[in-house]
Protein backbone atom coordinates (compact mmCIF):
# COMPACT_ATOMS: atom_id res chain seq x y z
CA UNK A 1 0.00 0.00 0.00
CA UNK A 2 1.44 3.35 -1.08
CA UNK A 3 -0.22 6.00 1.04
CA UNK A 4 0.57 9.54 -0.02
CA UNK A 5 1.15 11.71 2.89
CA UNK A 6 -1.44 15.01 4.65
CA UNK A 7 -2.39 18.14 3.22
CA UNK A 8 0.09 20.75 3.94
CA UNK A 9 0.06 24.47 3.26
CA UNK A 10 2.09 24.09 -0.10
CA UNK A 11 -0.06 21.51 -1.30
CA UNK A 12 -3.25 24.48 -1.05
CA UNK A 13 -1.30 27.06 -2.85
CA UNK A 14 0.15 24.62 -5.35
CA UNK A 15 3.57 25.44 -4.63
CA UNK A 16 6.18 22.97 -5.46
CA UNK A 17 7.95 21.10 -2.51
CA UNK A 18 9.72 18.50 -3.61
CA UNK A 19 12.56 17.76 -0.91
CA UNK A 20 11.67 20.79 1.16
CA UNK A 21 10.76 19.48 4.70
CA UNK A 22 7.01 21.17 4.94
CA UNK A 23 5.15 20.09 8.18
CA UNK A 24 1.29 19.35 7.53
CA UNK A 25 -1.81 21.77 8.29
CA UNK A 26 -4.24 20.75 10.97
CA UNK A 27 -6.52 19.16 8.01
CA UNK A 28 -3.31 17.35 7.01
CA UNK A 29 -3.17 15.66 10.43
CA UNK A 30 -6.81 15.19 10.83
CA UNK A 31 -6.70 13.31 7.53
CA UNK A 32 -3.54 10.96 8.63
CA UNK A 33 -5.65 10.17 11.80
CA UNK A 34 -8.35 9.43 9.94
CA UNK A 35 -7.23 7.36 6.82
CA UNK A 36 -4.70 5.69 9.99
CA UNK A 37 -7.80 3.71 11.24
CA UNK A 38 -8.64 2.53 7.92
CA UNK A 39 -5.35 1.59 7.10
CA UNK A 40 -4.67 -0.16 10.58
CA UNK A 41 -8.00 -2.15 10.36
CA UNK A 42 -6.28 -4.44 7.02
CA UNK A 43 -3.74 -5.45 9.49
CA UNK A 44 -0.19 -4.15 7.94
CA UNK A 45 2.77 -5.94 8.89
CA UNK A 46 5.18 -3.08 8.38
CA UNK A 47 5.63 0.63 7.61
CA UNK A 48 8.22 2.73 5.98
CA UNK A 49 8.04 6.40 5.19
CA UNK A 50 10.29 8.86 3.68
CA UNK A 51 12.30 11.21 6.28
CA UNK A 52 10.37 14.50 5.50
CA UNK A 53 7.86 15.67 8.21
CA UNK A 54 5.08 15.46 6.22
CA UNK A 55 5.26 11.84 5.84
CA UNK A 56 6.66 11.04 8.88
CA UNK A 57 4.18 12.61 10.79
CA UNK A 58 1.22 11.15 8.51
CA UNK A 59 3.19 7.38 9.20
CA UNK A 60 3.24 8.49 12.98
CA UNK A 61 -0.76 8.24 12.77
CA UNK A 62 -0.49 4.54 11.37
CA UNK A 63 2.46 3.68 13.86
CA UNK A 64 0.25 5.05 17.00
CA UNK A 65 -2.56 2.79 16.50
CA UNK A 66 -1.41 -0.65 14.96
CA UNK A 67 1.84 -0.39 17.66
CA UNK A 68 4.14 -1.21 14.81
CA UNK A 69 7.53 0.70 14.31
CA UNK A 70 8.38 2.87 11.30
CA UNK A 71 11.52 2.66 8.97
CA UNK A 72 12.41 5.67 7.50
CA UNK A 73 14.31 6.18 4.17
CA UNK A 74 15.31 9.10 2.35
CA UNK A 75 15.06 6.95 -0.80
CA UNK A 76 11.55 7.34 -0.52
CA UNK A 77 11.69 11.29 -0.36
CA UNK A 78 9.56 13.55 -3.12
CA UNK A 79 11.19 14.51 -6.60
CA UNK A 80 14.13 16.80 -5.69
CA UNK A 81 13.23 19.84 -8.20
CA UNK A 82 15.98 22.33 -7.90
CA UNK A 83 14.93 26.27 -8.48
CA UNK A 84 11.35 25.21 -8.81
CA UNK A 85 10.99 24.33 -5.33
CA UNK A 86 8.45 27.05 -3.33
CA UNK A 87 6.93 28.24 -6.70
CA UNK A 88 3.56 27.90 -7.53
CA UNK A 89 2.75 26.44 -10.81
CA UNK A 90 1.96 29.99 -12.54
CA UNK A 91 5.23 31.26 -11.58
CA UNK A 92 7.20 28.34 -12.83
CA UNK A 93 5.13 28.88 -16.50
CA UNK A 94 6.15 32.50 -15.88
CA UNK A 95 10.20 32.56 -15.00
CA UNK A 96 10.22 28.78 -16.71
CA UNK A 97 8.12 28.45 -19.22
CA UNK A 98 9.73 26.17 -21.78
CA UNK A 99 10.85 23.58 -19.60
CA UNK A 100 7.46 23.95 -17.62
CA UNK A 101 6.01 22.92 -21.11
CA UNK A 102 8.15 19.95 -21.47
CA UNK A 103 7.62 18.68 -18.95
CA UNK A 104 3.71 19.15 -19.35
CA UNK A 105 4.43 17.27 -22.92
CA UNK A 106 5.57 14.19 -21.20
CA UNK A 107 9.08 14.81 -22.06
CA UNK A 108 11.86 13.74 -19.71
CA UNK A 109 12.57 17.16 -17.82
CA UNK A 110 15.25 17.98 -15.01
CA UNK A 111 12.84 20.03 -13.40
CA UNK A 112 14.19 23.40 -12.12
CA UNK A 113 17.91 21.66 -12.57
CA UNK A 114 16.58 18.52 -10.38
CA UNK A 115 15.94 14.77 -10.75
CA UNK A 116 14.03 13.39 -13.31
CA UNK A 117 11.43 11.20 -13.10
CA UNK A 118 13.21 8.09 -14.09
CA UNK A 119 16.15 8.92 -11.31
CA UNK A 120 12.95 9.03 -8.54
CA UNK A 121 12.21 5.64 -9.56
CA UNK A 122 15.50 4.36 -9.84
CA UNK A 123 15.86 5.06 -5.92
CA UNK A 124 12.50 4.65 -4.55
CA UNK A 125 11.26 1.31 -6.34
CA UNK A 126 14.10 -0.77 -4.87
CA UNK A 127 13.42 0.08 -0.80
CA UNK A 128 9.95 -0.78 -1.58
CA UNK A 129 10.94 -4.21 -3.21
CA UNK A 130 13.85 -4.74 -0.65
CA UNK A 131 10.58 -4.39 1.94
CA UNK A 132 8.47 -6.40 0.53
CA UNK A 133 10.69 -9.32 0.32
CA UNK A 134 11.42 -9.09 4.54
CA UNK A 135 7.43 -9.55 4.98
CA UNK A 136 5.64 -12.87 5.81
CA UNK A 137 3.35 -14.75 3.19
CA UNK A 138 0.36 -12.21 2.66
CA UNK A 139 2.01 -9.50 4.66
CA UNK A 140 0.67 -5.79 4.07
CA UNK A 141 3.36 -3.22 3.75
CA UNK A 142 2.40 0.53 4.20
CA UNK A 143 4.48 3.20 2.10
CA UNK A 144 4.10 6.35 3.04
CA UNK A 145 5.41 8.82 0.49
CA UNK A 146 4.43 11.54 -1.33
CA UNK A 147 2.42 12.01 -4.51
CA UNK A 148 5.37 12.20 -7.43
CA UNK A 149 7.48 9.38 -5.91
CA UNK A 150 4.24 7.15 -5.72
CA UNK A 151 3.10 7.65 -9.52
CA UNK A 152 6.50 7.02 -10.27
CA UNK A 153 7.49 4.09 -8.15
CA UNK A 154 3.99 2.25 -9.85
CA UNK A 155 4.96 3.03 -12.99
CA UNK A 156 8.18 1.12 -12.37
CA UNK A 157 6.98 -1.73 -10.04
CA UNK A 158 4.51 -2.47 -13.36
CA UNK A 159 6.84 -2.37 -15.86
CA UNK A 160 5.39 0.75 -17.36
CA UNK A 161 7.23 3.14 -20.10
CA UNK A 162 8.13 6.21 -18.07
CA UNK A 163 6.47 8.47 -20.59
CA UNK A 164 3.09 6.74 -19.85
CA UNK A 165 3.47 7.24 -15.73
CA UNK A 166 1.67 10.32 -15.93
CA UNK A 167 -1.64 8.17 -17.00
CA UNK A 168 -1.72 7.01 -13.38
CA UNK A 169 -3.15 10.03 -12.31
CA UNK A 170 -2.87 11.87 -8.90
CA UNK A 171 -3.06 10.91 -5.24
CA UNK A 172 -5.31 13.05 -2.68
CA UNK A 173 -3.29 13.74 0.47
CA UNK A 174 -3.81 10.82 2.48
CA UNK A 175 -5.37 8.49 0.25
CA UNK A 176 -3.33 5.27 -1.50
CA UNK A 177 -3.07 3.23 -4.27
CA UNK A 178 -2.53 -1.21 -3.63
CA UNK A 179 -0.42 -2.90 -5.39
CA UNK A 180 -0.45 -6.62 -5.18
CA UNK A 181 1.47 -9.73 -6.47
CA UNK A 182 -0.01 -11.60 -9.78
CA UNK A 183 1.07 -13.91 -12.13
CA UNK A 184 3.48 -12.18 -13.92
CA UNK A 185 4.43 -9.72 -11.60
CA UNK A 186 3.07 -6.71 -9.62
CA UNK A 187 -0.51 -5.48 -10.65
CA UNK A 188 -2.05 -2.42 -9.77
CA UNK A 189 -5.58 -3.39 -7.53
CA UNK A 190 -6.82 0.05 -6.48
CA UNK A 191 -5.70 3.55 -7.18
CA UNK A 192 -6.37 6.64 -5.15
CA UNK A 193 -8.16 4.63 -2.46
CA UNK A 194 -9.57 5.88 0.52
CA UNK A 195 -12.87 7.96 1.64
CA UNK A 196 -11.51 11.34 1.92
CA UNK A 197 -13.43 14.19 0.14
CA UNK A 198 -10.70 15.98 -0.88
CA UNK A 199 -9.82 16.91 -4.48
CA UNK A 200 -6.11 16.18 -5.68
CA UNK A 201 -3.96 19.10 -4.49
CA UNK A 202 -0.33 19.58 -5.62
CA UNK A 203 0.64 15.79 -6.19
CA UNK A 204 3.12 16.25 -9.02
CA UNK A 205 5.62 17.72 -5.95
Amino acid sequence: MLWRHGQTAWNLERRFQGTTDIELTETGVAQARRAARQLAALGPDAIIASDLRRAVDTAAELAAVTGLQVTYDEGLRETYAGVWQGLTHEEIMERHGEEYAAWKRGEPVRRGGGELETEVADRAAPVVERNVEKLPDGGILVVVSHGGTIRTTIGRLLGLEPSSWEALGGLTNCCWSVLGEGARGWRLLEHNAGTLPEPVLGDDV
